[in-house]
């Protein structure tokens, strides 16, 4: 089993945000999968272990990464944009 990271800065780098992906929606890097639809698919009562059958390419680090984009952009803090 891979070792999960812990750092929630270490995890915010698989967040990107590209005005040439996704009309520079944050995404999981590498891929075209937006935060808002992993926390769509969490809102929906979808598991990690779904998400990550329906997009095989995402790992539980990958689903961690969108909750603490989102906690933190609700939280107002700044987020700094990386492409």
């Amino acid at each position: 089993m891979k070792e999960r990271i812990s750092d929630e800065e270490e995890l915010l780098k698989r967040i990107e945000i590209n005005p040439k992906k996704m009309l520079g929606k944050p995404v999981i890097k590498k891929t075209r999968i937006p935060v808002y639809l992993i926390l769509e698919l969490l809102a929906a009562n979808m598991s990690f272990e779904d998400i990550k059958n329906e997009y095989p390419g995402l790992t539980d680090d990958d689903i961690r990464a969108a909750l603490i984009y989102a906690k933190k952009f609700l939280e107002g803090e700044e987020i700094l944009a990386m492409i």
